[in-house]
Parts: C-alpha cells; structure tokens; sequence
C-alpha cells in the first residue's frame, strides 16, 4: 500500500477489525504520516475487578466487557474541546485500562481511533460510530491474524497452549462478529501484505 489518504472532512477517524488485524499498527502509520493523535478503544476495557463482579472475566475482550458509553462520550469531547482532553488507554503487561494515559490537544488535525466493534449494530455502539466521520475496516490472511494473536498472547503471560484455547473460546468468535459487519466500513483494506 502506498501514501495513505485521507478523505477531506476526516477528522476523527475510526480503524476496525478482527483481533490481531493490525488495527494499532495501521493507526500508528497512518498518524505517523499524517500527524494527530491515536486513541484507542481498549482504554474503555472494564477492569478485572469488575469483570469479575459482572462474571465476565473469561470473556475479556467481547463487546459486553467494555464501556462503550463512556467511549462514545469521550468522543463527543474530543470533537467539542476547545483545550485538552485526556483519554485512557490499555496496558497490555499489566492487562488493565489505564486512565489519562493519551493527551489528545483541541488542535489535533486528525484523531484515529481503533477499536473492534467501532460497526456493531448494536445502540451503544452505533451511538460510538455516530461520532466518527468515517470507519475504515481492516484486514489480513486469516492464517497470519491467528499466528498475530497466538504471539502477543504468550508475550503476555500466557503458554501457548493456553493462548490458542483463548484464541478460539474468546477471540475467534469476537473475530467474527467484527468481519459480519464489514461491510457497514466506508472502507475495507486488506493489509495482509502491508508493512508499517
């Protein structure tokens, strides 16, 4: 792939997809050229305790286990600030969402956020979707986004045997939910043979 583009208008930009398509990657090269700032949708993860509290702790990375609301407002700041708005993002060696973490300026030309489920047709994330100006849709070679998923889970903790059985009860069954509603991006980019 060559120079990104961005449409004219495109201020806050949402990048979807499958877990281990390389959303975060894509959105950093794209903020890299472009100049802005990423915001990350998993800053809105619910942390473990509450997780736990609402028996969810199995099934961290699903829809219901993150606050969509409280992303959907950030959002709504983010396009109305006139000073700096701060917004969470997630730590993977610690696995938990860390408030104030990503300082987003009122003048940031561009804001691309990243997340999964920025297309589910579902209110509380239409609500999210609402508030972009657009919503690319990325994805890779089926084989590979697994391969992806499988590493960063051992680089965080787990054995490999542990992270394949969490790629398929939990991430795979995610994965398709996210490609069901593709076809809702204004754009779908396969960046199988893209290098950041």
């Amino acid at each position: 792939m060559s120079r990104i583009r961005i449409p004219s208008g495109v201020r806050l930009l949402g990048v979807t997809g499958a877990p281990g398509a390389g959303k975060s990657t894509f959105a950093t090269a794209v903020v890299r050229e472009h100049g802005g700032v990423v915001v990350p949708m998993d800053g809105f993860h619910l942390a473990d305790v509450e997780l736990e509290r609402r028996g969810l702790r199995d099934r961290k990375g699903a829809p219901e286990t993150f606050d969509a609301e409280g992303y959907a407002a950030l959002l709504v700041r983010i396009r109305d600030a006139d000073g700096l708005v701060m917004a969470p993002a997630f730590d993977r060696t610690i696995e938990q969402p860390v408030a104030g973490s990503v300082p987003v300026p009122a003048d940031a030309s561009l804001v691309v956020t990243e997340g999964n489920y920025l297309l589910l047709d579902e209110p509380r994330w239409r609500a999210v979707r609402d508030r972009l100006d657009a919503v690319w849709h990325v994805r890779v070679d089926e084989a590979l986004r697994r391969e992806r998923l499988v590493a960063r889970h051992v680089e965080f903790g787990k054995t490999p045997d542990e992270a394949r059985a969490w790629v398929e009860r939990v991430d795979q069954p995610n994965a398709l939910l996210v490609e069901a509603v593709a076809d809702r991006a204004d754009l779908v980019l396969d960046l199988t043979d893209w290098e950041a």
